[in-house]
């Protein structure tokens, strides 16, 4: 009974044994666990900066770094203004770098007004964990620009302007016609009448404010003559001004008539009152170059322009075109 009862303890501890322990052989070595991913930390910085500033159109390289190094790996850069992203370069290469440590680079130009920013990503992959970067932030600067020079700056600003109506010709650098427009400009938007361009100004202009407000956009093709702003405005027909031109009107003892008239009389060439391409809209009113244009009013009555600038204005007249004077 005894060695019954030790036979039936004996069977059922074998049963219990795993069929995997039972089958394993001997001296086999546990499967290898699979190796943990190092965790990334990505950093980046806009470099190039003069204390928090990059002037415009500058171009400013944003450098980080991914640690630690792997082999093939990735960053996601993106570069922002006034919050929205603006550029966004999606497979920037990390290359080795000292210490273990992978370094990438990326760039933007400068060419608005505003608050930029940039911010790096690497999303996890096998061999990397991931890791993202919070806004690095600068601000864009605007020089003085000033006659004579020339330059990207004063082209794109020169671009900005005609974008507006104040077409101060091609090219980049600094004219006289592009003093004129800036006088033209400063007039409409009630600033000192000069032809400074300083770094206010610059900054306005780039950023397309300081446009001129169409007081007839349903007239067709026709010219106004703000008298309280000193200019003359060609509009098109589409209701937007393609010319704007600095003047000087009439003096108060000799006030220019104010109303709605139309041209219908040209007399091109140097008359014997000194007044040039003239182009006569009621009586002896007319638009005309004279070789003094004051930032006042201070014709006879007629709406004086600049010699260099009414031979533009004199072509892009029409007879029956309306012009309002108010």
């Amino acid at each position: 009974m005894i060695r019954r009862l030790a036979l039936a303890v004996g069977a059922a501890a074998l049963l219990a044994v795993p069929a995997t322990a039972a089958a394993a052989p001997k001296g086999a070595t546990p499967a290898p666990k699979e190796a943990e991913v190092p965790a990334a930390t990505v950093k980046v910085e806009p470099t190039g900066l003069q204390g928090d500033q990059a002037p415009i159109l500058d171009t400013v390289t944003a450098k980080g770094t991914v640690s630690p190094f792997v082999p093939g790996q990735f960053v996601e850069v993106v570069f922002y203004l006034d919050g929205k992203a603006v550029a966004t370069h999606h497979r920037v290469a990390v290359q080795q770098g000292p210490n273990e440590t992978g370094t990438f680079e990326s760039d933007v130009i400068v060419k608005e007004a505003g608050k930029y920013a940039v911010s790096a990503k690497h999303v996890a992959t096998a061999a990397l964990g991931g890791d993202s970067t919070v806004r690095k932030s600068w601000t864009a600067t605007f020089p003085d620009l000033h006659h004579g020079e020339c330059g990207d700056v004063v082209g794109a600003f020169k671009e900005h302007l005609a974008g507006m109506g104040y077409v101060s010709g091609g090219g980049d650098c600094f004219t006289s016609r592009l003093a004129r427009e800036v006088l033209a400009y400063r007039k409409v938007n009630d600033m000192d009448r000069d032809k400074e361009a300083g770094p206010g100004l610059v900054k306005a202009v780039f950023d397309d404010q300081g446009a001129y407000h169409v007081k007839y956009p349903d007239a067709g093709e026709h010219a106004e003559v703000p008298l309280e702003k000193q200019v003359l405005v060609l509009v098109g027909k589409d209701g937007k001004p393609f010319a704007i031109y600095p003047v000087s009107t009439g003096k108060p003892s000799t006030p220019t008539v104010t109303g709605h008239y139309e041209f219908y009389r040209q007399e091109p060439g140097v008359n014997s009152e000194g007044m040039v391409d003239s182009f006569y809209w009621h009586n002896g009113y007319a638009v005309h170059g004279y070789a003094e244009v004051p930032n006042y009013a201070a014709s006879h009555g007629c709406v004086r322009t600049f010699i260099a600038d009414q031979p533009r204005i004199y072509d892009s007249l029409h007879f029956g075109e309306s012009i309002y004077v108010w």
